[in-house]
Formats: structure tokens, sequence, C-alpha cells
């Protein structure tokens, strides 16, 4: 099934908050391989300016991933996940994440469109701290790839 254009700029709003842990924080620096110490040690990054360790630069992903996931399986929206590659990721920061952050996101659908036999859709999650000032956007394009002729 092809995905609904008409889907573009439907927009979810999750219903739950990411608690950024610092041992998390700590956990996903070492599985990319993020060596800098402001996302290890809560004393360099206290003395560099932040209120705890701060995450790497992917580490939004983390926390969208499953809402993404979760708002694209909508029957609604069309995709077949079984058919899915991942096209592209793209992260903007307002401010970095830092543990104890805790944050909301809002996701919408900003395109949809069909590429030689192929499905796109491009979802722009926006990560809200509790004040609600965007910490940071996360642009995620998938792939439905097409029925073999």
């Amino acid at each position: 099934m092809a995905l609904d254009p008409a889907n573009i700029g439907r927009t979810f709003v999750s219903d739950q908050t990411y608690v950024v842990g610092r041992e998390k924080v700590r956990e996903f620096a070492r599985a990319v391989g993020e060596t800098s110490p402001l996302c290890h040690d809560v004393v360099v990054a206290q003395a560099a300016g932040y209120a705890d360790v701060v995450a790497s630069s992917t580490f939004p992903i983390a926390i969208t991933l499953e809402i993404v996931g979760d708002f694209v399986t909508d029957p609604a929206v069309g995709l077949d996940w079984s058919r899915v590659v991942h096209g592209d990721q793209r992260f903007a920061y307002i401010r970095p994440i830092v543990a104890g952050d805790e944050l909301s996101v809002t996701t919408v659908i900003e395109d949809i469109k069909a590429i030689a036999g192929n499905d796109m859709i491009t979802v722009r999650s926006d990560l809200v701290d509790a004040d609600g000032s965007v910490v940071a956007q996360v642009w995620t394009s998938l792939v439905a790839r097409g029925e073999a002729a």
C-alpha cells in the first residue's frame, strides 16, 4: 500500500515524558564511541557550565525512535515496516540536552513522496523541555521499498 500524502502535516503529541538519566547519557556515549568528558564526568560538565552530563549529539534518537515508530505505524499512514530502510537522519539543537531534562516529543509528518517506485516519509520530532521550550529537533526519513515487478 502506498503512503498517503494526505497525512502530510499530521501531528502527534506524545502523552509521555522522557527524563534524561545520567547513566543513560553515559551508556549511549559509550555505545557510540563518544569520549568527551562532558558526556561522562559530572564534575567536568559542571565546570563547563552545565547542570549535569551532556548527551552526545545523536542521543535524541534514543528518545524519538519509539515515538516516531508508534506514530508512523498507524494504519492510516500506510507504512509497511517490512519494506522500510532508513533514508536519512538530521539533528538540530537549540541547547544541549543534559541529564535531568524532562522532555516531551511532538512529531509531525513533514513530507511524503514517491521516488523511483519507492515511497519516502520524512517526520520531524521536536523535543520540548518542562518549560515548553524546544531543545532539539530530529528529522527522520524512511524509505518504503516498492513492490518488485
